[in-house]
C-alpha cells in the first residue's frame, strides 16, 4: 500500500520521498486528509522499437481517404 503524507511533510521531506519513490514506492500527497497527488517512479520506455511487430494486425480500407458523406460532414458544421 502507498505511503500517505500531508503537503507540509512532503515539502519538508521531499528529497527523502524522492529517494523512496526511486526505490519503487508510491507516495500519496494529501491536503486536509484528502489525496490530491501521487509520486510514482518513472518507468523507462524501451529505447528501440522493432519494426514489423504489428504486421498482419492492421487493416486499412481501400476507401480510407475518400470524401466523407454529406450526412457526416453536416454533423461537424452544426
Amino acid at each position: 500500500m502507498a505511503m500517505m503524507v500531508n503537503v507540509h511533510d512532503a515539502k519538508t521531506q521531499f528529497s527523502k520521498l524522492l529517494a523512496r519513490v526511486s526505490n519503487g514506492e508510491e507516495i500519496i500527497i494529501a491536503k486536509a486528509g484528502k489525496p490530491v497527488a501521487r509520486l510514482v517512479p518513472i518507468v523507462e520506455r524501451p529505447k528501440q522499437r522493432l519494426a514489423g511487430t504489428a504486421k498482419g494486425k492492421i487493416f486499412i480500407a481501400e476507401d480510407f481517404d475518400a470524401p466523407l458523406p454529406d450526412v457526416v460532414l453536416n454533423t461537424f458544421e452544426q
